[in-house]
C-alpha cells in the first residue's frame, strides 16, 4: 500500500491528502457498522443489499461527507444531484467532485463537466480480506484499490448517448486518470497487475 499526505495536485482548492486517506477510513467504518447491522437483521451486507451501481453512488455519498467532516469546514455538501459534490466555503477557491468506480472501470458521471476531481476505484474482496481479481470471485467488503486527484476539462472524457441505455455518461479517458495525481494505491486489492 502506497500514499503521500502532501497537497494535492488540483486546481485552486485546498485539500491535503491527509484528507482524503482519513475520509476513506471513515467509509470503511460507515460500511463496517452498516454491515454489522444488516448481517444481525437480513443475514447479508451492505454490499450485497443493493445493485453494483447504486453502491458506488452510495460509498461516492459516504466519502462526500467524510471529506467534508475531515476538511475542517473548508468544503460542504452541495445540494442534491448538483455539481461539484463538495463547495468550497473560500471565496474564490474551487469545489470537488467525487467519483466512485468498481475494479477496473472507469470513473463517470453524466455530464463532462471541467473540474476538480477525486476519483476512487474499488473492489469487492472476502470477508477475511482476501482478494482474487475477476467478477466470479467478487466477495461483499469494499476495498479501495486507487485513488487519484486532479483537474480534468471536458475533452478528459468519453462522451456516449446510446439510444436504449439509461441516458448520457461521460466516463473519464484511461489517459486522463493516469495523468491525474496518484493519491492511494494498494497492489493487494488491484484487479490489475500494475498500474
Amino acid at each position: 500500500m502506497s500514499s503521500n499526505t502532501s497537497g494535492l495536485s488540483i486546481k485552486n482548492a485546498v485539500l491535503s491528502k491527509k484528507v482524503v486517506l482519513e475520509a476513506m477510513e471513515d467509509c470503511y467504518a460507515t460500511i463496517d457498522t452498516l454491515d454489522r447491522e444488516l448481517l444481525a437483521t437480513t443475514g447479508d451486507t451492505f454490499s450485497g443489499l443493493v445493485e453494483l451501481a447504486n453502491l458506488s453512488s452510495m460509498i461516492g455519498n459516504i466519502l462526500g461527507a467524510s471529506v467534508m467532516k475531515r476538511s475542517e469546514g473548508k468544503f460542504f455538501r452541495n445540494k442534491p444531484n448538483a455539481y461539484p459534490d463538495l463547495l468550497n466555503k473560500s471565496k474564490g477557491k474551487d469545489g470537488l467532485e467525487i467519483k466512485v468506480a468498481l475494479e477496473s472501470n472507469p470513473p463517470k458521471g453524466h455530464h463532462a463537466k471541467a473540474g476538480n476531481y477525486l476519483t476512487f476505484r474499488y473492489v469487492l474482496a472476502n470477508a477475511d480480506g482476501s482478494f482474487t481479481p475477476g467478477v466470479a470471485n467478487r466477495g461483499k467488503v469494499v476495498k479501495f484499490w486507487e485513488v487519484r486527484a486532479g483537474y480534468l476539462t471536458a475533452d478528459d472524457f468519453n462522451l456516449s448517448n446510446t439510444s436504449g441505455d439509461s441516458g448520457k455518461t461521460a466516463a473519464i479517458k484511461s489517459t486522463s486518470l493516469q495523468k491525474m495525481s496518484l493519491v492511494f494505491f494498494d497492489e493487494d486489492y488491484s484487479p490489475k497487475k500494475s498500474i
